[in-house]
């Protein structure tokens, strides 16, 4: 009776490690899923880096001199300076 118990438990421990491999917490699929992830967010987080990087510049550049506050109110509010004259060629 000795003899048959302990490669009848080893066969269950066997089987259940296995299916903890593939369908438990820690599974292979699951850990490809999350590797998926991982990279899907490091690349949004390198998009939103580029971006504060980029703003961080501006706000740099806003707060050294008013040529770029200039530059920003004739391109987009299309302001100009006294005794200035505008002319727009449209195309």
């Amino acid at each position: 009776m000795g003899n048959r118990f302990v490669p009848a438990a080893l066969i269950t421990l066997l089987v259940i490690v296995h299916g903890q491999l593939w369908y438990g917490r820690g599974s292979v699929p699951n850990v490809a899923s999350l590797t998926r992830q991982l990279a899907d967010q490091q690349q949004h987080n390198v998009a939103a880096a580029r971006a504060n990087e980029r703003l961080a510049a501006e706000i740099a550049d806003l707060r050294e001199g008013l040529e770029i506050v200039e530059e920003k109110a004739r391109s987009e509010l299309g302001m100009v300076k006294a005794n200035e004259i505008f002319v727009q060629i449209a195309k």
